[in-house]
């Protein structure tokens, strides 16, 4: 059997053993969702954020690119979440990274791999932006693990540069930001970054709200 025609087969399934638990879980979600999160996630297969947080269609708003960026020239990233913010009045976004990144490892090699290079040019801004630190540690896996936490929490400062992030902030004090890290090797998440609003910033990122 063809793998994808499995895919199908194992949706049916899955439909069944919903229906099977309750009879109306499709019908009371398909006219609306009403998510209290925005996920930003890594595209790593490995990596399912419905799956990792025990969460059910509709209480999950996703976003999911190589090694989550937040990128400021990114007009998808930047309508999902002005789409979460303004319209779905989300409270929380969640940026999340994971452990043995693929996108944060070839970040740190020099080989050339295309039209990536530009992408991955972000995370290695970040390394040269915290080399000092990440230069002293020795072993290999040690500062890759180190560089993905840094990573997810300057992503979480990118959010806050935002007018979006800001200007929801100053009129409905939300949403909260929160930098995670999952670990593939134990199957937990971790906390590395929290900001709520109203939090600091550099003075130079931040907007003024008339009214």
């Amino acid at each position: 059997m063809d793998s994808y025609k499995k895919l199908l087969l194992a949706n049916k399934a899955w439909v069944q053993d919903k229906l099977n638990i309750r009879p109306d879980y499709f019908s009371v979600t398909a006219d609306d969702q009403k998510p209290e999160f925005l996920w930003i996630g890594c595209s790593d297969s490995r990596v399912p954020a419905e799956d990792i947080t025990g969460t059910e269609p509709g209480e999950l708003f996703v976003h999911r690119n190589i090694a989550n960026l937040v990128v400021h020239t990114d007009f998808n990233m930047l309508s999902v979440v002005q789409y979460a913010v303004e319209a779905l009045k989300v409270k929380h976004i969640i940026v999340c990274g994971h452990y043995n990144c693929g996108g944060v490892r070839n970040a740190l090699t020099h080989q050339d791999l295309g039209l990536l290079n530009k992408w991955l040019r972000h995370i290695k801004d970040v390394y040269r932006m915290h080399a000092r630190e990440l230069d002293t540690i020795s072993n290999i896996q040690q500062r890759y693990d180190r560089l993905v936490e840094i990573n997810v929490s300057e992503q979480i400062q990118n959010l806050a540069q935002t007018s979006i992030v800001q200007k929801a902030w100053s009129n409905e004090q939300r949403p909260h930001l929160h930098g995670w890290v999952y670990d593939l090797r134990t199957g937990y998440l971790k906390e590395v970054a929290r900001m709520d609003p109203g939090s600091k910033m550099d003075d130079i990122y931040r907007f003024d709200f008339e009214g």
